[in-house]
């Protein structure tokens, strides 16, 4: 393949992506789904690539491509976040929502997993410890699809599913992570000094990191200020994973930090911010984070079109188990929301989409992903195997879709409200248009009739 096939490739998919998020905002489907059709079509009539392998270029490709754009994701919803006193409430209720929902979640699609497939005569490697493995990944929310959805909903219900989705992520990471690294941990207390540890180092180092940011962010003034900002959030995420800690907490932390210097600058502080030099730069900085996030988020999701197998999806035991994990996910949506939030639970109660933090979990299950076939792919230097063989890639599938289809529909409806109501107010305006200019000609028509017996 030559490097201009490439460019041409890459700047169609690009000017599609844009093309499908006009489509995405006047159909409300979102465009992820649409991304992933076309990484699919690409598959099935342009390029097969090796996909048999972890440690493939594309399968790689894809591993940092969603690791980047996750960065993006949250540093754009945590530049859109204001924190106001009278939020407070609304920040921790997501919280302990997102919080509860994956516990619960995971314990359920666990139990699960452990009803139709552990069988003590088995060696399919099913029990309590792997079912929460999978689960996990299961039970968070894609800040990723809905940050970009939910643009057009009232301020307080948008800005209540970007604080969930965005607390979705970084605690399902981490406990993600938590399971993973405590796998062969001989105690509780073992388990609770390590959680312990890593929590206080993450948070000390996203605070250290946030404040000499903004500070060094302020005081720049070359051009290339925010592609250096980048680059060291890049290098703070990447050594932070390394050593298995919660690196999301720190690009979120930085984000709040300098969209509210108002909050975080204060006493000795004060004299650090800069709030006249620091207002352009961060629309500015906003701006690109935005741009660069749809550039990655849409490569994302194409390559991972390109990597489904299509097969899998054919055999309908899947999708079953799939309705069964996306019940349990719903289900536990609504009780929660419905004692912590009153009967007001619509759209957000559909708007629960599975997506990249979902794959990009299962990729990193030590020996994890399984093919659309039931093959163990290769796994990253990993002493345990956690690998659920009967695992199959299409029951991930199907649930991101699944997900995805129901806040389309969610979506759809709640627009479908306002459209009626902006139509209604367009036939009242039509009607009284009508009436005014029937006046007016009934006037001068009377005029000239007027004029002329004169």
């Amino acid at each position: 393949m030559s490097p201009y096939t490439i460019i041409i490739a890459a700047a169609v998919i690009i000017i599609l992506s844009f093309i499908f998020n006009i489509i995405a905002k006047k159909t409300n489907v979102p465009s992820v789904l649409m991304l992933i059709l076309l990484g699919i079509i690409i598959q099935q009539f342009f390029w097969q690539p090796d996909i048999d392998s972890k440690d493939s270029t594309l399968m790689l490709g894809l591993e940092v491509l969603g690791n980047i754009g996750l960065i993006f994701i949250v540093l754009e919803a945590a530049l859109d976040l204001k924190l106001q006193r009278d939020k407070l409430g609304m920040i921790v209720k997501s919280f302990f929502i997102a919080l509860l929902a994956l516990l619960i979640s995971a314990t359920g699609i666990a139990a699960l997993f452990m009803l139709i497939w552990h069988s003590p005569e088995s060696s399919n490697n099913v029990n309590w410890f792997t079912s929460f493995i999978y689960a996990t990944p299961l039970s968070i929310m894609s800040s990723a699809i809905i940050i970009p959805s939910v643009a057009h909903l009232v301020n307080k219900k948008k800005e209540f599913l970007i604080y969930e989705s965005t607390f979705s992520d970084i605690i399902g990471i981490m406990f993600f992570y938590f399971l993973k690294d405590n796998g062969n941990a001989t105690s509780s207390i073992e388990v609770v000094k390590g959680v312990s540890f890593n929590i206080g180092i993450t948070v000390l180092i996203a605070i250290i990191a946030s404040y000499l940011l903004v500070m060094l962010f302020q005081k720049l003034k070359m051009q290339a200020k925010y592609f250096l900002t980048f680059a060291v959030l890049l290098l703070l995420y990447a050594v932070g994973k390394s050593f298995h800690l919660s690196s999301l907490l720190i690009i979120l932390f930085f984000g709040l930090v300098l969209n509210n210097t108002n909050i975080f600058f204060l006493g000795p502080l004060k004299n650090f911010s800069v709030k006249g030099a620091l207002k352009d730069s961060l629309h500015e900085l906003h701006v690109i984070t935005l741009e660069t996030a749809f550039v990655l988020r849409t490569f994302f999701f194409v390559v991972f079109g390109i990597t489904i197998t299509v097969s899998s999806l054919l055999d309908f035991t899947y999708g079953l188990i799939s309705i069964a994990i996306v019940a349990i996910l719903f289900i536990v949506r609504f009780i929660l929301l419905r004692v912590l939030s009153g009967k007001d639970i619509t759209p957000e109660l559909w708007i629960a989409p599975r997506g990249l933090i979902t794959v990009l979990l299962f990729f990193a299950i030590p020996n994890g992903m399984i093919d659309g076939h039931g093959d163990i792919l290769e796994s990253y230097n990993s002493a345990h195997d956690y690998t659920i063989p009967v695992f199959d890639q299409g029951i991930l599938l199907y649930t991101i879709l699944i997900t995805s289809i129901i806040m389309t529909v969610a979506m759809i409806l709640n627009s479908g409200g306002k459209v009626k109501d902006l139509v209604m107010d367009s036939i009242t305006l039509k009607k009284t248009e009508n009436i005014l200019s029937d006046k007016m000609e009934d006037a001068v028509s009377s005029k000239d009739h007027e004029e002329e017996n004169k």
